[in-house]
């Protein structure tokens, strides 16, 4: 009899991974209702979100251009936020595989599967935590773009009840903690502070950029 290959896995993970990709699902609907509130067709969030696959990247992406930015800024802004990947794909090389599915292993590579495969016991269920994450995002945020966007039509403003202030939220959430690092919280108040002073000089988009140079910084 043959046996799933998630069955090493505890139910507390896969219950943990179930309630993440709900809330991807969510985030993902707010992604695709922003989409269509800025005057996007249905089919441009939906085939973002099943080719690019990266919420922060098409966050952007959506943002910029409807801001006036050329896309090809960007696309090169969510280039450097999807950076993160080159790293992740160092430690999770073990876990993507080979071949044809090796490549559906780096497309589904995200800051939720790394975690959930990098923080079990045995390789696995690093494995297998891994792949289920991944491909429960890869499910649950093109669904959630599509019903976000088809919900968004029937919206007079999406601005108007916050969904534009959703994902901001949330990474704004992720990223507070790591604040408490002195440098840290001097280089990304640096770059914000940069990104700031440069909307009202540079085209959409370039301020993004420019917030890149607050790395430079350090703690004296």
């Amino acid at each position: 009899m043959s046996t799933s290959p998630f069955s090493c896995l505890p139910a507390a993970t896969v219950k943990a991974i179930a309630l993440v990709a709900l809330a991807i699902a969510i985030t993902g609907a707010s992604y695709g209702s922003l989409a269509a509130a800025y005057g996007f067709p249905l089919w441009v969030p939906f085939m973002l979100s099943l080719f690019v696959l990266a919420g922060a990247s098409e966050f952007m992406f959506i943002g910029i251009v409807a801001s006036g930015g050329h896309p090809l800024a960007a696309a090169a802004a969510g280039l450097l936020v999807n950076a993160r990947h080159i790293p992740f794909g160092v430690n999770v090389r073990d876990l993507v595989g080979k071949g044809a599915s090796g490549l559906l292993g780096c497309h589904i590579m995200n800051d939720e599967s790394v975690v959930f495969g990098l923080s079990q016991h045995t390789p696995a269920q690093r494995r297998a935590a891994y792949w289920l994450c991944g491909m429960g995002v890869a499910i649950c945020w093109p669904l959630g773009a599509v019903l976000g966007s088809v919900a968004g039509r029937l919206l007079p403003s999406a601005e108007a009840i916050g969904l534009d202030a959703v994902f901001p939220a949330i990474l704004l959430a992720l990223v507070l903690p790591a604040l408490r690092h002195k440098t840290t919280c001097i280089r990304a108040s640096g770059g914000a502070l940069l990104a700031l002073g440069t909307v009202p000089l540079l085209p959409v988009g370039l301020p993004v950029l420019i917030s890149l140079f607050g790395l430079a910084l350090r703690k004296k």
